[in-house]
This record gives structure tokens, C-alpha cells and sequence, in this order.
């Protein structure tokens, strides 16, 4: 991230709550993730919770490029 998206990033997270709770979400579910995919073996439901936690990871990135995406028309005046 260049520090122009960074800057931006953390003015969204000081500002806005909502996107501020999308963005733990979004990094909780990486974290949890990261941490079954490191295990050698998954039980099965250990590899369901993985997917899961992967698709709601993505979800909540999907989510924040729309805030994102919305706060730089605002910016522009568009």
C-alpha cells in the first residue's frame, strides 16, 4: 500500500465506524483463517470453517472498495 492509500485508509478508519467494523471483520477473518492454514491436517470441519472464513474475507473487501470507491467521488466532487 502506497502512502497515499494508506493515509487514506486512515482517514476512513478514524471517520467512518461502519467502515472501521467492516475492516476488523475483514482482518479478524484473515487472521483466523491464516492461523487453520497453517495447520498440516484439517478435519473436516476445520476445512469448512476455513471456506467459510475466506468467503466472508472477501465479502468484507468487497465492501470496503465500495466505501472506498465512494469516498473518492466524494472527494472529487463527482
Amino acid at each position: 500500500m502506497d502512502t497515499v492509500d494508506g493515509n487514506f485508509l486512515r482517514r476512513l478508519l478514524e471517520g467512518d465506524s461502519e467502515f472501521r467494523r467492516i475492516y476488523e471483520a475483514h482482518k479478524s477473518c484473515e487472521k483466523k483463517a491464516a492461523k487453520l492454514g497453517k495447520k498440516p491436517h484439517l478435519t473436516l470441519e476445520e476445512e469448512k470453517e476455513e471456506k467459510r472464513l475466506k468467503k466472508m474475507k472477501l465479502e468484507h473487501k468487497d465492501k470496503m472498495e465500495g466505501y472506498r470507491l465512494k469516498a473518492y467521488k466524494l472527494l472529487d466532487g463527482k
